[in-house]
């Protein structure tokens, strides 16, 4: 019975200490989905961040297919403040399309970036940030598990970044190259019982023929301290291309800073159809430090060091 109770309370303890910081004890991975978190990962934190995916599409107006894989990659890092991140994202892909409309199917081989974005995230709003007195309840499953109000205020960040398109890319509006601005406001809730919500809003290529307006919704929820799953929707809306995508899947945490995830892509209309198996990871280098904590009057806390540093210093006065 002991034995359970430490349990649940490291359980309950982790869960509020990685709720209401930007560094965590675990690894905090954008993975599985394409949403952002609201959060950093912490000052001096560096993270890699990524995936493989099979690709699958069928345009029934077109009349092509097609197939092939692709690479997504994001490199995160926690710098100067804790509510900073600078990020570089990527998702390369290399497939071949197939044409049906001529007598003879032709086919083209296609590989490129899709996107290859540097940007930096900083959360402006975060309410948990002087919530540090609600403490768990160790004795009652329910009090800890019952919806509050104040999660409804959810943390915000802003993100503000550049992407680069190359000349020719088969994946992009005709005559996009170069550096194009992307924004986005991101927003998380933490809930009771292991549930986030996480919302991005985003405006990409700015200023170009393929600017875009995308939102992501993505809803998570941890069974256990190493096992999640998740449910994300994300809308794409351009000139150029339009689309809603679902996807569902799960990660584990192998150990605090190494996660192993998976999911499946899909939408709802045939032009074209999308459906993409994608299998990823995430691993962190921790050289994370907490600051020294002053407490207004100059004292920092070491008391002893300061005493012995000051009994030297008598002993000194009155060596001649």
């Amino acid at each position: 019975m002991r034995i359970l109770k430490s349990i649940l309370t490291l359980i309950l303890a982790f869960s509020f200490t990685s709720a209401f910081a930007q560094y965590t004890e675990v690894i905090n991975s954008n993975r599985p989905g394409v949403s952002k978190s609201a959060f950093s990962v912490g000052t001096g934190i560096v993270q890699f961040e990524a995936g493989a995916f099979t690709v699958k599409e069928e345009h029934a107006l077109a009349n092509y297919e097609v197939s092939g894989f692709g690479l997504d990659f994001g490199l995160r890092y926690g710098l100067f403040f804790e509510q900073l991140e600078l990020s570089l994202d990527g998702v390369y892909q290399n497939d071949n399309i197939t044409y049906n409309s001529a007598a003879i199917p032709v086919e083209d081989k296609r590989s490129n970036f899709k996107n290859f974005t540097l940007g930096a995230k900083y959360l402006v709003y975060d309410p948990y940030k002087n919530a540090a007195e609600a403490k768990p309840n160790l004795y009652s499953f329910h009090a800890n598990n019952k919806f509050s109000w104040k999660s409804l205020i959810p943390a915000v960040s802003v993100y503000a970044g550049a992407n680069f398109d190359t000349k020719n890319n088969p994946y992009t509006a005709p005559d996009i190259e170069g550096f194009s601005p992307k924004i986005m406001v991101a927003t998380q809730n933490n809930f009771n019982g292991g549930w986030v919500f996480v919302m991005n809003l985003i405006k990409d290529r700015i200023g170009t023929d393929q600017s875009d307006f995308q939102y992501i919704f993505t809803l998570t929820h941890s069974f256990t301290p190493q096992w999640v799953v998740f449910g994300e929707t994300q809308g794409i809306k351009s000139d150029f291309y339009a689309d809603n995508i679902f996807r569902v899947g799960g990660a584990y945490l192998w150990s605090k800073n190494f996660q192993l995830d998976a999911n499946i892509a899909f939408n709802t209309k045939d032009t074209p159809t999308v459906l993409n198996i994608a299998f990823g990871a995430s691993y962190r280098l921790d050289f994370h430090k907490d600051k020294e904590i002053d407490n207004g009057n100059g004292n920092d806390g070491n008391f002893k060091k300061q005493k012995k540093q000051k009994k030297e210093k008598k002993s000194d006065d009155f060596n001649f």
